[in-house]
């Protein structure tokens, strides 16, 4: 059984868990009430070192100082589920994009809107990778797993929304 660490950070958006894997790479990023987010499981090592730079990098981009996080994932999910996690992580900082676009991203027709919807909202780091930049088609701000409240939070801190909207 592979070992996996833990550990909590205070975040403006609440308290987030984070996991990863025995080389330091990141495996989730959660936020409470989060809709299939993880929960401190038992075996799990409580470890902050594995954590620092994750650390730093998310504390910076909640000072609007961090576009790009740099950090090693290892998320797990289907080939499918992969191809669309890479396509967020290409979406830029203070960018929306809506689900179709993901869709033609990686080469899926209209039709694979709703799977790749689905693969959205798996997204096991929020945040880190940035789900939150993806809206619906008509400019709503629809399913994400972290609550729509700190989708809008984090785009506004983006600046891809006005902070009076």
């Amino acid at each position: 059984m592979t070992t996996v660490y833990w550990t909590r950070l205070d975040a403006p958006v609440g308290p987030l868990l984070l996991t990863a894997d025995p080389d330091g790479a990141l495996t989730s990023l959660s936020v409470p009430g989060q809709k299939g987010g993880r929960t401190v499981q038992e075996g799990w090592r409580c470890d902050a070192g594995p954590f620092r730079a994750a650390g730093e990098q998310l504390a910076a981009y909640f000072a609007g100082e961090l576009t790009v996080f740099r950090l090693p994932l290892a998320a797990h999910g289907t080939a499918f589920r992969q191809r669309v996690w890479a396509a967020l992580d290409d979406v830029p900082y203070g960018t929306t994009v809506t689900y179709g676009d993901i869709a033609a991203r990686i080469g899926s027709s209209r039709a694979a809107v709703r799977a790749v919807g689905g693969a959205i909202g798996a997204n096991p780091l929020l945040i880190v990778r940035p789900c939150h930049r993806v809206i619906g088609a008509n400019g709503s701000m629809t399913g994400y797993a972290g609550g729509v409240e700190r989708k809008v939070w984090l785009l506004t801190l983006e600046g891809a929304l006005d902070a009076a909207s």
